[in-house]
C-alpha cells in the first residue's frame, strides 16, 4: 500500500493577526497613528489620559489666539458727527464702536469660547458618515450643564462677604435667559416628539435660524427699540420718550465694554493722580519706582471694566503659564498694594485707640494728615490739636522733612517749638512755600511733630505726621512731537524731529529723549541713543537731531522711534505705569514680540513667575511656539488670526474628539458619557476661571454669569444646528437622486 503524505509549512498552520484590529482601534478619526497591538492597556488608559489633558491645554492656547483675534474684530471703531451748536461747524466727532457689543457677545466672543464645541459636534458628524453621533452632542449639552449649574455657583461663592452683582443689562439678560431655556425644550421636541430619533430639514434649518434671531432680539432689547421709556421731569409729570437720542446712543456704544485708555484725558488725570500716592510711598518708604509703577498698573487693570473675552484670555494664561493680563506684586510691597485698594476716604484713618489712657496724658497731632497749597500762596498753614490732659501746658517741637519738594528750592525748612497753655486746644503754624517761575510736577514734603523726651505726660496720636502737597500752578505747557510721523532719506544724513510746547511756556523744562530699533538698527542705520532737550523760558520749539547712515545699497524702508521720557520721581512712575499698561495688551504687535512671550515663562516677567508657572509653561512649550506662527492679531484688522486659529482649532478638536472616544472605549465608557464629563470639563475649564475672574473684578454680574445663558443658546441653535443642517440636507439630496 502506497502512502502519499503532504508536508506543510509550519508558518502556514499559525492563525493570521491583523497588528491594525485590537480594542477599540477603530474608534478614532486620525488615531492612533501607530499600532498600539502590543501595549498595555493601562498603559493606553494613561497615555490617552495625559494626551487629552495637554491637548486641553494646547486647544486654550490657540483659543487664546482667537479671542485675541476677535477682541480686536470687535474693538474696531469709526468717527460719527454729532450735531452740537457750541461747536463753530456746528458738529463734533466722537469716536464709536463698529460693533454692538452684545452682538458681539452673541457671535464672535460665543463662538470664541465655544468654537471646540461646535466644531467637534461638526467634526463628529463627517466621522460618522453624515450620521449624529454621542461625542459632540454630548460635550454640547454636559458643556451647557457645566456652565449652567457649576460655574454659575461658583461666581456666587466667589462674591466678596457683603457685596453684590447685579445684571445691568436686564432686558439683554431675560432674552438669553429665555432662549436658554426654550433651546433645550426645542431640543428636547425635535427628539422625542415631532420626529423622534430624526431631524427633519425645516427642523434643522430653524434651528439654526434661532442663532440670527436670538443676536437680533438681543440687539433690539439691549437698544431700548419699541420699548417705551417712563421718566418724570422736574414738576412730577410723566413723560414718555419713544428712542433715546442719537446723541446718547452714540455716546453710549463709544465707551460701551471698553476700558479707559491712558490716553484719554480722564485716565491720564487717574493714572497721574494714583502715581502721586505712590511717589509718596516711594520717598517715605523705599518702594522702587518699578514697583510702584507695577501698583499702578495693577490697580488700574484690576478695576477697570472688561469684556469677557478678557476674562478667558487672562484664564487661558493663568492654567498655561503665560503673560498676565493683570500683573503680580512682589510681596515685600503687598501692604502698600492693598493701601491702594481701599477706598481714598478710608486710606489713613486714624485708629481708635485711646492715647489718652483714659485722660491721663496729654495727646498731640496735626487735625489733617494731608494738606496740600498752591505755589502762589507763599504760605500753608497746619492746625495742631491737643486732647486728653488739658490742664497744663506743654511744648512739642515741629520739623520738616524733604520728600519730592526740597528745603529752600520749594519751601523754607521750619523747626521750632510750639507751645500750648494751659487747657489750650489749637495751634496753628505756618511754612512758607518758595514762589518760582520755573514748573515743575506737583511736590512734597512732611511736617513731623517731635515728642520731647523728658515729658511723660504727653504722646502723639495717630497724625503725627502730615504731608504738605505743592500744587505748582506755572503753565510749563505740554511737550509733544510737532508729527507723529516723519519721512527722511538715507541721503539726507540727518533727520530733524521737531518737538513743541504747547498751552504754556513759563519756565525752564526738560525732558529725556531716547531712541528704540523698530526695523532699522543703532549703529548700522542711524546713530541712536539718549539725550536731554531743554526749554527755555518762553521757548516753544526745540528740535532733536538724529544722524542717518547712507548703505549706498538698495533695501527695504526701515524705521526706528524716539520717545520722550519726563524727570522726576512721580513722572518716572507714571511713564513705567503707561509702559506696563501697554505691556498688557491682549495681542503682541509683530511676530517678534509673539515668539518672545511665547518662550518665556510668564511672558518674560521672570521675577514675579512661580514654580507652578514654570511647570506649567513648560508642559506648553510646544503649543505656545506652535501657535506662536499665527499671524498677530493687528495684522490687518485680525482677521488673519481669526481664519488660522480657527483652522487649528478644528485639527485640535478633531485630535481631542480622537483622545476622548479611545479613551472612553478603554475604560468602557460610551461616547455620550465621555462627552458630558471629560469633554465638556476640559473644554469649560478656562470659562470657570473666566467667570471667577469676573464675578470678583466687575462692578457688575453681566460678564460672569450673564453671558453664560447667551454661551449656552449659542452651542444649541449653532453647534447643533449647523451639523444637522448639513446631514439632513445630504440625506434629503441623497434618496431624491435614489428615486
Amino acid at each position: 500500500m502506497t502512502s502519499n503524505t503532504t508536508t506543510m509549512d509550519p508558518s502556514d498552520m499559525m492563525p493570521y493577526i491583523d497588528l491594525n484590529n485590537y480594542t477599540c482601534s477603530d474608534k478614532g478619526l486620525i488615531l492612533p497613528i501607530i499600532s498600539e497591538y502590543t501595549w498595555p492597556v493601562g498603559g493606553r488608559i494613561f497615555a490617552y489620559f495625559i494626551g487629552m489633558l495637554w491637548f486641553f491645554l494646547g486647544v486654550s492656547i490657540i483659543a487664546d489666539v482667537f479671542m485675541c483675534a476677535i477682541e480686536r474684530i470687535t474693538s474696531k471703531t469709526t468717527k460719527v458727527r454729532i450735531s452740537d451748536a457750541t461747536q463753530p461747524d456746528g458738529f463734533r466727532s466722537i469716536e464709536v464702536k463698529v460693533w454692538n457689543s452684545t452682538v458681539a457677545n452673541l457671535s464672535l466672543l460665543a463662538l470664541g469660547t465655544s468654537a471646540p464645541e461646535i466644531l467637534l459636534s461638526v467634526i463628529e458628524l463627517f466621522k460618522n458618515k453624515l450620521r449624529a453621533g454621542d461625542l459632540g452632542p454630548g460635550t454640547i449639552v454636559g458643556s451647557a450643564a457645566f456652565n449652567l449649574l457649576f460655574i454659575t455657583a461658583i461666581c456666587i461663592v466667589s462674591i466678596p462677604d457683603g457685596e453684590v452683582r447685579r445684571v445691568e443689562r436686564m432686558k439683554v439678560f431675560a432674552v438669553t435667559g429665555f432662549s436658554c431655556v426654550f433651546a433645550y425644550i426645542w431640543l428636547t421636541l425635535v427628539l422625542l416628539v415631532i420626529t423622534p430619533n430624526r431631524v427633519d430639514i425645516w427642523e434643522a434649518v430653524l434651528t439654526l435660524l434661532f442663532f440670527p434671531l436670538l443676536i437680533f432680539v438681543a440687539y433690539m432689547a439691549d437698544r431700548d427699540c419699541c420699548m417705551k421709556k417712563v421718566e418724570l421731569d422736574a414738576d412730577g409729570m410723566v413723560g414718555i420718550s419713544l428712542d433715546q437720542s442719537k446723541q446718547s446712543d452714540e455716546e453710549n456704544a463709544s465707551l460701551d465694554h471698553h476700558h479707559e485708555r491712558p490716553g484719554s484725558t480722564r485716565g491720564k488725570a487717574n493714572i497721574m493722580k494714583l502715581c502721586k500716592e505712590l511717589g509718596h510711598e516711594s520717598v517715605d518708604d523705599g518702594v522702587p519706582p518699578e514697583e510702584a509703577a507695577k501698583i499702578a498698573a495693577n490697580k488700574i487693570a484690576e478695576q477697570e471694566p472688561h469684556s469677557r473675552g478678557w476674562y478667558r484670555i487672562n484664564a487661558t494664561r493663568v492654567i498655561t503659564g503665560g503673560k498676565k493680563l493683570i500683573p503680580r506684586v512682589l510681596t515685600t510691597f503687598q501692604d502698600i498694594y492693598e493701601g491702594v485698594q481701599l477706598p481714598e476716604e478710608e486710606r489713613g484713618q486714624p485708629s481708635k485707640t485711646d492715647h489718652a489712657l483714659g485722660g491721663h496724658l496729654a495727646v498731640v497731632e496735626f487735625t489733617a494728615a494731608a494738606v496740600s497749597c498752591l505755589e502762589s500762596d507763599k504760605k500753608v498753614r497746619l492746625g495742631i490739636r491737643r486732647w486728653g490732659k488739658l490742664e497744663n501746658p506743654l511744648t512739642v517741637r515741629v520739623e520738616t522733612i524733604n520728600g519730592t519738594a526740597l528745603a529752600h528750592e520749594d519751601y523754607i525748612p521750619f523747626n521750632q517749638d510750639v507751645k500750648f497753655a494751659a487747657n489750650e486746644q489749637l495751634a496753628q503754624i505756618f511754612i512758607e512755600i518758595v514762589d518760582d517761575f520755573e514748573w515743575e510736577p506737583d511736590e512734597f514734603f512732611f511736617v513731623k511733630i517731635v515728642k520731647p523726651h523728658e515729658d511723660e505726660d504727653v504722646t502723639l496720636g495717630d497724625v503725627s505726621i502730615c504731608q504738605v502737597t505743592i500744587i505748582n500752578d506755572d503753565e510749563p505747557g505740554k511737550l509733544e512731537f510737532a508729527k507723529p510721523s516723519i519721512i527722511a532719506k538715507e541721503s539726507n544724513r540727518k533727520v530733524r524731529v521737531p518737538v513743541n510746547r504747547v498751552n504754556g511756556a513759563d519756565g525752564h523744562v526738560s525732558v529725556k529723549w531716547v531712541t528704540k530699533n523698530i526695523t532699522a538698527i543703532d549703529g548700522k542705520d542711524y546713530k541712536g541713543g539718549e539725550g536731554v532737550l531743554v526749554f527755555d523760558n518762553g521757548e516753544i520749539n526745540r528740535t532733536i537731531d538724529i544722524p542717518l547712515f547712507d548703505s549706498n545699497k538698495p533695501e527695504r524702508d526701515e524705521s526706528f522711534q524716539i520717545e520722550l521720557e519726563f524727570n522726576g520721581i512721580v513722572s518716572r512712575i507714571y511713564n513705567l505705569t503707561i509702559a506696563n499698561l501697554d505691556y498688557l495688551s491682549l495681542e503682541e504687535s509683530s511676530w517678534v514680540q509673539q515668539f518672545s512671550a511665547a518662550m518665556n515663562v510668564n511672558g518674560g516677567d521672570l521675577e514675579t513667575a512661580t514654580f507652578l508657572d514654570y511647570i506649567l509653561h513648560f508642559a506648553t512649550f510646544f503649543w505656545k511656539i506652535l501657535f506662536a506662527l499665527v499671524p498677530p492679531a493687528k495684522y490687518w484688522g485680525g482677521w488673519p488670526a481669526f481664519f488660522i486659529s480657527l483652522i487649528m482649532i478644528g485639527i485640535m478638536t478633531a485630535l481631542i474628539g480622537d483622545l476622548a472616544s479611545i479613551f472612553g472605549c478603554l475604560v468602557g465608557l460610551q461616547d455620550a458619557i465621555t462627552a458630558i464629563t471629560f469633554v465638556a470639563l476640559g473644554t469649560s475649564m478656562p470659562d470657570t476661571f473666566a467667570s471667577k475672574q469676573a464675578a470678583v473684578g466687575e462692578k457688575t454680574a453681566d460678564s460672569s454669569v450673564g453671558n453664560v445663558n447667551g454661551s449656552n443658546s449659542v452651542n444649541v441653535f449653532l453647534g447643533l444646528g449647523l451639523p444637522w443642517c448639513i446631514a439632513s440636507i445630504y440625506w434629503a439630496v441623497k434618496n431624491i437622486v435614489k428615486k
